[in-house]
């Protein structure tokens, strides 16, 4: 019997299978995938945002199949995309703190970050990597970064330069797929996101966990919960 699939989809910072490490413990149960969005890589270059491109990612992972979707952050961005795309293919979507800025441009919220971060990006061109990561954290995440000094973590902050803002992405629609939103009750932009979500259909739950609520076992839960009501 082939099991059921799951494509997770990251955000902007770890990638790969270390996004998601509560969720490894899936693989038995389903054939697990966990997917590199354009541009991350441990060892190549850093590349700018590339929105369609991560969209063909995850599609290519769904390999012609109907299966689950599961994105963090600005993998929502992705997910949702793939979504509206291929409605077909996916059995079932789960949303963890999703950066789909673009959905909700003209609310309060969106509106404001887009006001303090997008000067920011504004002016990305003649900052370094360090600084741009140090004024991205603080503006965000109200925090100080912790300056890189691996190569993995130069290249990481040299990433996080050259992606686009979320709120530029192509996403102005949502899909007509069972949709799980998880936020951790945390920021007004993201509780923003998914009360727009939930307007249109999909569940809204918190959880806790800041913006990882995945790694929460609440999280974690629900998310095998919602699949496992989609197969």
């Amino acid at each position: 019997m082939t099991k059921e699939r799951i494509v997770f989809v990251h955000g902007s910072g770890s990638f790969g299978a270390a996004a998601w490490p509560k969720q490894h413990r899936l693989a038995g149960r389903y054939d697990c995938l966990f997917v590199k969005r354009h541009g991350f890589d441990a060892t190549a270059d850093p590349e700018p945002t590339d929105f369609d491109a991560d969209m063909r990612i995850v599609l290519d992972n769904l390999d012609g199949r109907p299966g689950h979707l599961a994105a963090a952050s600005q993998g929502a961005i992705a997910a949702m995309m793939a979504a509206v795309e291929r409605p077909d293919l996916v059995k079932s979507l789960t949303l963890f703190e999703p950066a789909c800025l673009s959905l909700t441009a003209d609310l309060p919220a969106t509106m404001q970050h887009r006001e303090v971060v997008g000067q920011l990006f504004e002016r990305r061109a003649g900052m370094s990597d360090e600084e741009f990561l140090r004024e991205f954290v603080r503006l965000v995440y109200s925090a100080d970064a912790q300056m890189p000094t691996t190569e993995d973590a130069k290249r990481s902050a040299s990433r996080l330069r050259m992606q686009r803002p979320p709120w530029e992405a192509p996403l102005h629609i949502v899909p007509g797929v069972p949709t799980l939103v998880v936020t951790g009750a945390w920021e007004p932009l993201y509780e923003e996101v998914a009360h727009y979500l939930e307007s249109t259909g999909a569940t809204h739950i918190h959880t806790g966990g800041h913006h990882r609520p995945h790694d929460t076992d609440e999280g974690h839960q629900a998310l095998v919960d919602f699949v496992s009501g989609h197969v």
